[in-house]
């Protein structure tokens, strides 16, 4: 195996359109199954929006956004379809994307064909993505019917959210480069994911934590998602978007370039 020093894994990505046949192939692949994915997917969510939003939604009442008073049922929304964004990507490429490239060696017959590793990393990025906004449009519109938030600035939520299944998927690949087993993701849930689920603003506001703490979730993925569509939802503008924006796409693309050379040394062991 290179050393992860080697320059030529660094090398800037070599892109083309000849991931589309790649992205294709999970579509078609994934059809088959769309139903009981889609079920699967939004469950757990639906599942804490309805415990959490009107359980604890009738204790709690209301919370500060702001200074503003807004309903628990609506703060908790607008979050946990950030984490569903989050979540979606993250399972999408990991245990899927590793059962292609490790279990079922789909990679290595897609690259027997004029497609280089660095398009199927691309295809792979960008179908978890996919997954990963599909997920929360289906998730939206369920919210939109209970009635929970018709703000027009909904429709700027759309793109916001595919930015954030974009950068988890991105930091996903690279645990899915270095995995040996399914097992190995365990860590990444545990010690990433799950501090994220409760320091990002999900749940309650981050006010309430400790400034040190606020200063370093500031910075997480999740926080800058969570930032950009909770004003949506309550049909306000986002305050600072292009200091959030830049969070995300900061993730996505050092993310990515990390995940591709990781995935290149894998390769050519």
């Amino acid at each position: 195996m290179k050393p992860l020093r080697d320059p030529r894994l660094w090398r800037p990505p070599a892109l083309s359109l000849r991931f589309w046949p790649v992205f294709r192939r999970n579509l078609l692949v994934w059809r088959k199954l769309a139903i009981p994915s889609l079920v699967g997917n939004i469950a757990e969510p639906l599942l804490w929006l309805v415990a959490f939003g009107y359980g604890m939604g009738a204790l709690v009442g209301q919370v500060r956004v702001d200074g503003q008073p807004v309903p628990y049922i609506l703060f908790l929304a607008s979050g946990s379809i950030c984490l569903s964004a989050m979540n979606a990507a993250s399972f999408e490429a990991l245990y899927s994307a590793f059962s292609r490239m490790h279990v079922q060696k789909t990679w290595d017959g897609i690259m027997n064909a004029p497609i280089g590793l660095d398009d199927v990393v691309l295809a792979e990025m960008l179908w978890a993505a996919y997954k990963a906004i599909f997920t929360v449009s289906a998730i939206m519109l369920v919210m939109l019917a209970l009635g929970i938030s018709h703000s027009p600035k909904l429709l700027v939520a759309w793109p916001v959210l595919l930015a954030a299944g974009i950068t988890f998927s991105c930091i996903a690949l690279i645990f899915n480069a270095l995995a040996g087993g399914y097992d190995f993701f365990t860590y990444y849930f545990t010690l990433f994911l799950t501090p994220m689920m409760f320091l990002s603003g999900v749940f309650f506001p981050r006010e309430q934590m400790p400034q040190l703490m606020q200063l370093a979730s500031g910075w997480f993925p999740l926080t800058a998602a969570v930032e950009l569509v909770r004003p949506l939802f309550m049909d306000r503008w986002p305050q600072e978007p292009l200091r959030h924006l830049l969070v995300l796409a900061g993730y996505a693309v050092g993310s990515f370039w990390i995940a591709l050379a990781l995935t290149r040394r894998r390769f050519t062991a």
